[in-house]
């Protein structure tokens, strides 16, 4: 009969015990500059059971050290970051432990070192793409989270026009993007696979499209299927998950940017970005008929159970995007001429939130201006009046000359 007292595993157990590492758990001590001496050298012991052969006891050590993974980073950068590479080798350990090892590496990759020395490592990379596009992968929403943070990485970019072998379950393309795209959007219900919804990976697009290749990507039409990206994100700005809808209201955003691209948004042939980003901003207020007729199809037969989205940052950056939308004259006309106006009036009239009401004012006084050599003092005098009635405020004054001045987008800073 097997001893199972002297087991590694027992002792493991034992050391655990000893110390008891868990943080809520420890208790008080009245010798704290003792402890404080001692509980390094105890958790350095404990790190080194990560690369022990019995499984038993590395599930131990992985359940042990999650909770000091965000409070004693010092503790994984040891010995030239031997416990970071250790937990890279462990991503593709068994499941329980693998999730564990995921959690740690989210935690420490704030760590702007850990950060780029995870980021650099291809080999990594790939078993992390490799593992995400498995549609039986148990820790897909960990890996996303994951990715999402080492998207902060400078280095990151590469993986835009990093091919790999294509993931027949998820996606016929061969590009890395793509094929997490395809995840994104396949797997928005747990339909591509029952343990995820990749809705982190909104994150990561958001952080891409902060880069000129992320956005040149987003508003590219692909070979693979012949659909530019940021047309597959535009249908989740009314999703249930406010992570996905913040993460995707900021790739919009961040694309908006791209002056060169604001025909195509605008094109109800190409992204028809409009209806979108104003379908999150409006509630279930009532129109009269001659503002309601002017505007979008989509928007003129609202339930009376509307409800504008819930979270108001989400609203800010719909808001930011309208803006950076004006930035060219064909942009100022377009929402002008689809009562963008009057959607932004009920906004500020309904949103009571002092940041959401600023980023109204800031886009009505660019709508409400006159442009160069269209001066109309009557015009002028009723669209100060429009404004002062809806807004209380006064109405601006002036008129915007194209390429003048910085305009309001300088002012509005990328996010995420």
């Amino acid at each position: 009969m097997t001893d199972t007292a002297a087991s590694p595993l027992q002792d493991a157990k034992i050391h655990l015990e000893i110390f008891n590492p868990t943080p809520s758990a420890r208790p008080a001590s009245r010798e704290p500059r003792i402890a404080l001496v001692k509980m390094p050298t105890e958790l350095e012991e404990l790190v080194e059971f990560l690369h022990h052969g019995n499984i038993q006891i590395r599930q131990i050590a992985a359940e042990n050290l999650v909770g000091y993974s965000d409070s004693e980073v010092s503790l994984f950068k040891r010995l030239d970051m031997e416990p970071v590479r250790d937990l890279k080798l462990l991503v593709r350990d068994y499941p329980p432990i693998a999730k564990n090892v995921l959690t740690m590496l989210i935690n420490l990759s704030a760590d702007g070192e850990i950060l780029k020395y995870l980021a650099d490592d291809d080999a990594f990379l790939e078993v992390l793409l490799a593992k995400i596009t498995n549609p039986q992968e148990q820790n897909a929403d960990d890996i996303a989270m994951l990715l999402a943070n080492l998207s902060k990485a400078d280095n990151i970019t590469r993986i835009i026009s990093l091919s790999r072998k294509a993931a027949d379950d998820v996606s016929t393309s061969k590009n890395v993007l793509d094929q997490l795209m395809d995840c994104f959007v396949k797997g928005a219900e747990g339909t591509l696979n029952k343990h995820a919804n990749y809705d982190y990976l909104a994150y990561f697009f958001a952080d891409l499209s902060k880069t000129e290749e992320g956005r040149s990507y987003f508003t590219t039409k692909q070979d693979y299927d012949s659909v530019v990206p940021i047309t597959k994100l535009l249908v989740f700005t009314e999703h249930s998950s406010d992570i996905r809808r913040r993460g995707v209201a900021s790739t919009i955003k961040n694309v908006s940017f791209d002056v060169k691209s604001h025909p195509m948004l605008f094109d109800e042939d190409g992204a028809d970005i409009l209806p979108y980003i104003l379908l999150p901003i409006m509630g279930p207020e009532e129109y009269p008929d001659d503002e309601t007729s002017e505007m979008l199809p989509d928007l003129q037969l609202l339930p009376p159970d509307k409800k504008r989205d819930s979270d108001n940052q989400i609203i800010l950056t719909h808001l930011e995007t309208l803006l950076l939308l004006t930035t060219t004259r064909e942009g100022r006309d377009k929402l002008r001429a689809v009562q963008v106006y009057a959607i932004i009036r009920e906004c500020h009239l309904n949103v009571e939130d002092e940041e959401v009401r600023e980023g109204c004012n800031r886009l009505v006084q660019v709508l409400m201006r006159g442009e160069e050599g269209e001066e109309n003092p009557a015009d002028i005098e009723a669209m100060a009046k429009a404004r002062a009635d809806a807004f209380g405020l006064e109405a601006p004054q002036g008129r915007i000359i194209e390429g003048e001045g910085k305009g309001e987008d300088e002012r509005i800073e990328e996010i995420l």
